[in-house]
C-alpha cells in the first residue's frame, strides 16, 4: 500500500478505511496543528470526510488506533487538529490501542515523543502476541481480528500461519503553520509509507529489529578472480556425453507430480551397470538465471572472457586454496553455468560476507539480522527453509553488489544428481532406464515459482520428444525412434544428449544366490530400481527354467490409481508370469471402494503390517533380503518403525531387542536402504 505523494496520503488512507467493515485495520496517526487550532491542509479532506453526518456511529468499529498530536502551548487551541481527529474517530466507533500522546514544542517535542514511541511498540507487541496465542479473545479483540483467525473441526480458534496485520505509520502534517517552522524533531522518524509488522526476508521486527546483534566474524577473503579476454574451453571430466533415445510421462496431466521416464543409449561408452546401481547426470544452471545473475553483477559483457583465479597474498585465511571445482581459463558463463550451484541456499558466512558489500542502510541490518546468532529464527524462515538463493537475495537486496571473488569462496560446487537405473542390461542392452518426478516450489514471498534444478531441466530438455502416458505401446518400449535435431551447448547439431556417469553401488544388488527371497518396498520413483530388479530376474528365469527362485514381494504405494501408478502393466505383467510372486499396492488419496472397507492401507508400511507374518518368515526364518528405496524423512523412518514392531511381535521382544535385531539385519547386508531426503 505505497503512496507515492504525501499530499495524496489522507484520500489514500480514507480509501482504505471505508473498508474497515472488511479488513481489520491497526493505525498509528502523527497529526500537527495549524491556524487557529485546525488540522494542517494535507488533513482538510479526511477531516470533512469523517466529520459527514450521515456516518453511522460504528462505521470505524473494526478500526484500532493510536496518535500522537503535535502542537505547542505557546499558541491557542493546543493539539486541536489531533483532538479533532482523535474526538471524532471515537465517536464513529473505532478504539484505542494505545494512549493518546500530546507532544509541546514550546518544552521539546521529545519529552513526549520518545517515551510515546517506545511505548508504542511494546503495546503493538502485547496486542499481537495476545491475539496470536488466545483461544477467547476479549470482545473489542475478537471484533478487530475476525479476518486473522480461523477456526479448526473443534471450534477453537487457531492463528493462521501467515497472520499478518498491517500498522500504518501515518505523518499527516510536518508542518506547524502557526510558528511558521517544520518540525522535524529528528526523534520523530515515521515512515510516510505503509509498513507491514510481520518479519520476511527484507524486513524484521522487534525485539530483533531493536536489539544489539552478536554478529559472526566477517569471513577472510582470500581469492583474486582476474578475466582475460581469450576462453580456453573447459572438458567435463570423467562424465559421458549420451543421446536421449526415449522421453515418456509416466503420470497422468492431473496428477499431483509428474513422472517421467527417460531412456538413454549407452552402446557408445559400453557403459556396464547392475539393477540397483546409478547414474549421476550433470545438469546447467538455468540460462536465464545466469544471464539475470550477469547483469546483477553488471558482467554481461565479459561473460565469454577466460577466468583467472589466484590465491591473494596477503589472506589471513589459513590454508586456502583455489577451489577444485573452478576450472582456470574457463569462461565466466561456463563457470556460472557448469561449476557453481547459484541456487544453493547461502550459509551465515556468505549472508555475513554479502552485508559489506550492501551499501542501504537498512538492508545491510537486515542481511546482518540474517547472518546473526540472534536472528536464527528468521535465518531458517526466510533463507534456509524458504529455499532462498543468491539471486533471490541479490533482487531482496539491490543495493548489494558483491565481486565475482565473493561468489567464487563461498558458492558450493554444483553436484550431480544420483538417479537409479530403473532397468536391466539383460533385457535392455545398451540402454539404461530411469524415472524421476519433476520437483516444484511454488511462488513464496521470498521467490517466484520454479521447478527443481535438474528435474525441471531434464523436463524441458526433452519436452520436444515427450510422450503422453499411454501413447507407447508395449511392444514399442524398448525401440528407439526418430529424434528431432537441437542445438547443444556447444553450438553443434546432434540428438538430445545429457552427461552421465557410472555411480556403481557396493551393495543394493539383487542376492547373489537366485533362491534367496527379497522384500522390496518402494513407493512413488521409489520402485525404480526395483524394474530393474524384476527385469534382471525375468531374464534370469527364462534363461534356467530349472533353477530355483525365491519369492520377490513388492509393496508399492501411490497417490490414485489412475493418476500415478507408475509401471503399472510391467508390473503386472511380472506378477502375471510369476517374476513377482506378490505385487501389495496401496493408493493413499484415493476415495474408498463402494464396499467402504474399513481401516484400507494408506502406505507402504500399512501394508507391511498386514502382511507380518510373511515378512518376518522371509527375514527371520527364510534369510531373505530387505531393500527400501524413497524417501528418507518420512516413509523410510516409518517402514523402519513398522519392522521393529513385525519383529517385536514376531519375537515376543521388547523395542531393544528388536532394534538390536534390526542391526543384526544391516551388518548382514539383508537390510537394504537406498534412501534420499
Amino acid at each position: 500500500m505505497a503512496v507515492s505523494h504525501r499530499s495524496g496520503i489522507l484520500a489514500y488512507i480514507l480509501e482504505y478505511m471505508t473498508q474497515i467493515r472488511i479488513f481489520t485495520g491497526y493505525f498509528v496517526f502523527v497529526v500537527s496543528t495549524t491556524g487557529d487550532g485546525d488540522p494542517p491542509d494535507t488533513a482538510q479532506k479526511f477531516v470533512r470526510k469523517i466529520k459527514n453526518k450521515s456516518l453511522p456511529h460504528n462505521h470505524f468499529f473494526h478500526l484500532h488506533y493510536a496518535l500522537l498530536a503535535l502542537g505547542d502551548t505557546n499558541y491557542a487551541n493546543f493539539c486541536n487538529g489531533g483532538k479533532t481527529i482523535d474526538s471524532r474517530l471515537q465517536q464513529l466507533g473505532a478504539k484505542h490501542f494505545y494512549a493518546t500522546g500530546h507532544a509541546d514544542d514550546g518544552t521539546g517535542l521529545e519529552v513526549v515523543v520518545d517515551p510515546w514511541i517506545e511505548g508504542l511498540w511494546d503495546a503493538l507487541k502485547k496486542t499481537f502476541s495476545s491475539m496470536a496465542t488466545s483461544d477467547q479473545q476479549d470482545t473489542d479483540l475478537s471484533d478487530c481480528t475476525q479476518d486473522n483467525f480461523h477456526k479448526n473441526a473443534s471450534g477453537q480458534e487457531k492463528n493462521k500461519s501467515d497472520l499478518e496485520v498491517d500498522l500504518h505509520l501515518l505523518k499527516l502534517s510536518e508542518t506547524d503553520s502557526q510558528k511558521g517552522k517544520a518540525i522535524t524533531s529528528d526523534s520523530i522518524d515515521v515512515e510516510t509509507l505503509s509498513t507491514v509488522l510481520a518479519a520476511s526476508l527484507k524486513q524484521s521486527v522487534p525485539p530483533l529489529s531493536e536489539s544489539a546483534l552478536n554478529v559472526p566474524a566477517l569471513p577472510a577473503s582470500y581469492l583474486e578472480v582476474c578475466l582475460e579476454q581469450e576462453t580456453v574451453p573447459s572438458d567435463k571430466d570423467s562424465y559421458h556425453e549420451v543421446s536421449i533415445s526415449k522421453a515418456v510421462q509416466l503420470t497422468q496431466d492431473d496428477a499431483v507430480k509428474t513422472a517421467i521416464s527417460l531412456e538413454l543409449d549407452i552402446s557408445e561408452q559400453n557403459l556396464a551397470y547392475q539393477p540397483g546401481d546409478a547414474f549421476d547426470i550433470l545438469c546447467p544452471n538455468r540460462a536465464s538465471e545466469v544471464k539475470e545473475l550477469l547483469l546483477r553483477l553488471d558482467l554481461q559483457t565479459q561473460k565469454n572472457g577466460a577466468v583467472q583465479v589466484n590465491l591473494l597474498k596477503n589472506s589471513s585465511k589459513k590454508a586456502a586454496k583455489i577451489p577444485l571445482h573452478i576450472p582456470q581459463n574457463g569462461s565466466l558463463q561456463f563457470i556460472l553455468t557448469w561449476c557453481l550451484e547459484i541456487r544453493s541456499a547461502p550459509k551465515k558466512a556468505f549472508v555475513r560476507a554479502l552485508a559489506d558489500f550492501t551499501q542501504n542502510s537498512s538492508e545491510k541490518r537486515r542481511l546482518l539480522e540474517l547472518c546473526s546468532k540472534d536472528g536464527s529464527a528468521d535465518y531458517n524462515s526466510f533463507v534456509r527453509d524458504a529455499n532462498v538463493c543468491l539471486l533471490d537475495l541479490l533482487r531482496a537486496f539491490p543495493s548489494c553488489l558483491p565481486p565475482l571473488s565473493l561468489l567464487f569462496e563461498h558458492l558450493p560446487k554444483l553436484q550431480p544428481r544420483a538417479y537409479s537405473a530403473a532397468s536391466s542390461s539383460l533385457q535392455h542392452p545398451g540402454k539404461v532406464n530411469f524415472v524421476f518426478n519433476v520437483v516444484e516450489f511454488p511462488a513464496r514471498p521470498e521467490h517466484p515459482a520454479r521447478t527443481g534444478l535438474c528435474t525441471g531441466w531434464l523436463a524441458g530438455h526433452v519436452s520436444s520428444i515427450l510422450r503422453p502416458l499411454g501413447t507407447v505401446p508395449a511392444s514399442e518400449r524398448l525401440g528407439t525412434s526418430a529424434l528431432p535435431k537441437v542445438s547443444t551447448l556447444n553450438g553443434s547439431k546432434c540428438h538430445l544428449q545429457v552427461h552421465v556417469r557410472p555411480r556403481p553401488s557396493s551393495t543394493f544388488h539383487l542376492p547373489a544366490d537366485p533362491s534367496v527371497p527379497v522384500v522390496m518396498v518402494g513407493p512413488g520413483t521409489g520402485v525404480a530400481p526395483f524394474i530393474g530388479f524384476l527385469q534382471q530376474r525375468e531374464k534370469e528365469r527364462e534363461a534356467n527354467q530349472e533353477a530355483t527362485f525365491g519369492e520377490m514381494w513388492l509393496f508399492f504405494g501411490c497417490r490414485h490409481k489412475d493418476k500415478d501408478f507408475l509401471f503399472r502393466e510391467e508390473l503386472e505383467r511380472f506378477a502375471h508370469n510369476g517374476t513377482l510372486s506378490n505385487l501389495i499396492v496401496c493408493f493413499s488419496r484415493d476415495e474408498p471402494d463402494a464396499a467402504g472397507t474399513v481401516n484400507r492401507p494408506t502406505y507402504v508400511q500399512h501394508n507391511l503390517s498386514l502382511h507380518a507374518k510373511n515378512v518376518a518368515s522371509i527375514l527371520l526364518k527364510d534369510k531373505g533380503s530387505l531393500y527400501v528405496c524413497g524417501d528418507a524423512k518420512n516413509m523410510a523412518k516409518d517402514v523402519n518403525d513398522t519392522l521393529l514392531e513385525i519383529i517385536g511381535n514376531e519375537l515376543q521382544i521388547d523395542k531393544l531387542d528388536a532394534m538390536k535385531t534390526v542391526a543384526g539385519l544391516r551388518e548382514e547386508k539383508r537390510y537394504l536402504q537406498d534412501i534420499w531426503s
